[in-house]
C-alpha cells in the first residue's frame, strides 16, 4: 500500500475517482430533493387547500353538507385511490369518510404521517387534523404508498448508481495509473540507456499529441543538444591534446638537442627562444579556448548593455587601418541608421576583430574589405564582404568548428570563426557564410535593441 501511495499516478487517480463518486452523490441528492421533495410539498399543499375548504363549509353550514362533499370527492374518480377523509363527532366516532378511525387525533393543525385503515386496508397516510367550531374532527389526508414506492425506487437507483460509479472510478484509477506508468516508463527506460552509456537513446514519442508527447519531444531535443555538446567536447579534447602535444614535443626536442653534446651559448639561446615561441603559441591557444568557453556560458550576460555598433565598428577599422594599408588592402565602411544591440561591448569588439584578422589574412594583397551595417525593424545585420578567394560551399560549415583550418600554411589554430560564432550565439544572433562571387560574405544578424 505504501508503494501505491508513494506513486503520483495512484494519488492522482484516487483524487479523480473520489471526485467522480462525490459528484454522483451530489447529483443523486439533488435528484432526490427535486423529485420526492417536490411531490411531498405538492401533496401537503393539496391537503391544506382541501382541508381549508371543508373546514369553511363545516363552520358555516351543517355537517350534512360536509358529508355530501366528502362522499362526492370519494366518488368523482379524481385521486379517489389515494384520498383520505374522516369526519368524526367530538368523541372521535366516525360520521363520514373512508377510514374507520384515526389512531391519534393530535396534534391539530399540523401535517403528520400516521398509519390508518383505509377502505379496510392498511395505509400509510399523511394527515391534517382539525376541529370545527362545533367540536367535530375533520381529517384530510393522502395515501403516501405511491410516493414511498417512488422514494424506495430512487434510493435503489442511487445505491446502484453509487456502486457503479465506485466500480467505474476504481477501473478508471487502474487504467489511468497504467497509462501514466506506461508513458513514464518510456522516459525512465531512455534515461537508463543513457546512464549506461548509450547517448543515442531517445524517448519514444507517441502520436497522441498530449502533454507527455510534448514533454518527450522537449527531452529528446535536450538529449540531442547534450549529445552534440558531448561530441564537441570529445572533438575539442582530441584537438586540444593534438595541438598541445605537437608544440610540447617540439619544445622537448629542441631542448634535448641543445643539452646534448657541447652546445655553445648561442645554440642554447636559440633553443630557448624557440621554446618560448612554442609556449607563447600554447598560451595563445589556451586563451582562445577560454574565450570560446566564456562566450558559450551565460555569465557574460550579466554585463550586457546597449551597444552602438557604429562606434564599435568605427573604432576597430581605425585600429586596423595601418595593418590593412601595409598589406595594400582597402577597408570600406557603410552604416545605415544608428544600429544598436543589447550585449557585451568587449565580446562584440573581439568578434569583429577576429573577422578583420581573418579577412586581412586570407583575402590577400590588393583586396577590398567592405563592412555594411544595416538596421532593420527587429534586426541589426553586419555584412563583411571581401573579394578574395572565398570558401567553397562544402567547407563553410566546417570553418565554424574549433581547430578546423583551410590553409595549414597560414599561422593560427583555426579558432577565429568558432570564437565569432560563439559570441554571436551568446547575443541571440546568427552567423552565416555566403558566396560573394568572387570572395566571401560573412553575415552577422543580431536582435535589435528596442529600449
Amino acid at each position: 500500500m505504501t508503494k501505491f501511495w508513494n506513486s503520483s499516478a495512484f494519488r492522482l487517480s484516487l483524487i479523480c475517482g473520489a471526485m467522480v463518486v462525490v459528484s454522483v452523490m451530489l447529483i443523486s441528492v439533488a435528484l432526490y430533493l427535486r423529485t420526492v421533495g417536490v411531490l411531498e410539498r405538492n401533496a401537503d399543499e393539496k391537503i391544506l387547500l382541501i382541508s381549508d375548504r371543508l373546514a369553511t363549509v363545516a363552520n358555516t353550514e351543517n355537517l350534512t353538507e360536509v358529508t355530501r362533499k366528502i362522499a362526492l370527492a370519494l366518488s368523482d374518480g379524481v385521486d379517489s385511490d389515494t384520498e383520505i377523509y374522516f369526519l368524526g363527532d367530538p368523541n372521535g366516532r366516525k360520521i363520514a369518510g373512508n377510514v374507520n378511525s384515526v389512531a391519534s387525533l393530535y396534534p391539530l393543525e399540523k401535517i403528520i404521517d400516521q398509519h390508518v385503515i383505509r377502505d379496510g386496508h392498511p395505509s400509510q397516510g399523511r394527515l391534517l387534523i382539525r376541529r370545527t367550531h362545533a367540536g367535530n374532527y375533520l381529517v384530510v389526508g393522502r395515501d403516501m404508498s405511491d410516493l414511498n414506492d417512488i422514494n424506495t425506487l430512487i434510493w435503489k437507483a442511487i445505491g446502484v448508481g453509487g456502486l457503479l460509479a465506485i466500480a467505474l472510478s476504481v477501473g478508471g484509477m487502474i487504467f489511468f495509473r497504467a497509462q501514466i506508468e506506461k508513458k513514464i516508463w518510456a522516459i525512465r527506460h531512455a534515461a537508463h540507456e543513457i546512464e549506461i552509456g548509450d547517448l543515442r537513446s531517445r524517448i519514444q514519442v507517441s502520436e497522441d499529441g498530449d502533454e507527455f508527447s510534448r514533454l518527450s519531444q522537449d527531452l529528446n531535443r535536450m538529449l540531442d543538444r547534450i549529445e552534440h555538446l558531448m561530441d564537441g567536447v570529445r572533438h575539442v579534447s582530441n584537438n586540444v591534446a593534438h595541438n598541445i602535444r605537437t608544440p610540447l614535443g617540439r619544445v622537448r626536442a629542441h631542448l634535448d638537442e641543445a643539452l646534448r653534446g657541447d652546445s655553445n651559448k648561442q645554440q642554447l639561446r636559440a633553443a630557448g627562444e624557440s621554446a618560448l615561441q612554442e609556449l607563447d603559441g600554447l598560451i595563445s591557444l589556451l586563451g582562445k579556448l577560454m574565450q570560446v568557453a566564456e562566450a558559450e556560458s551565460e555569465i557574460r550576460r550579466q554585463h550586457f548593455q546597449t551597444i552602438s555598433m557604429h562606434e564599435v565598428l568605427t573604432d576597430l577599422i581605425e585600429l586596423y587601418d595601418a595593418v590593412a594599408e601595409e598589406m595594400e588592402i582597402g577597408l570600406q565602411m557603410q552604416i545605415d541608421g544608428a544600429p544598436t544591440i543589447f550585449g557585451d561591448k568587449e565580446l562584440i569588439s573581439c568578434a569583429i576583430a577576429n573577422l578583420l584578422d581573418n579577412a586581412i589574412k586570407y583575402a590577400g594583397k590588393n583586396a577590398t574589405i567592405h563592412f555594411h551595417l544595416i538596421q532593420k525593424q527587429q534586426k541589426v545585420t553586419l555584412l563583411v564582404k571581401d573579394n578574395g578567394p572565398g570558401i567553397a560551399a562544402d567547407e563553410r560549415e566546417k570553418v565554424l568548428q574549433r581547430f578546423y583550418r583551410l590553409d595549414h600554411k597560414q599561422p593560427g589554430h583555426g579558432m577565429g570563426l568558432s570564437i565569432v560564432n560563439a559570441i554571436v550565439k551568446l547575443h541571440g544572433g546568427c552567423l552565416s557564410l555566403e558566396d560573394a562571387k568572387p570572395g566571401l560574405i560573412l553575415r552577422l544578424d543580431f536582435p535589435r535593441n528596442n529600449t
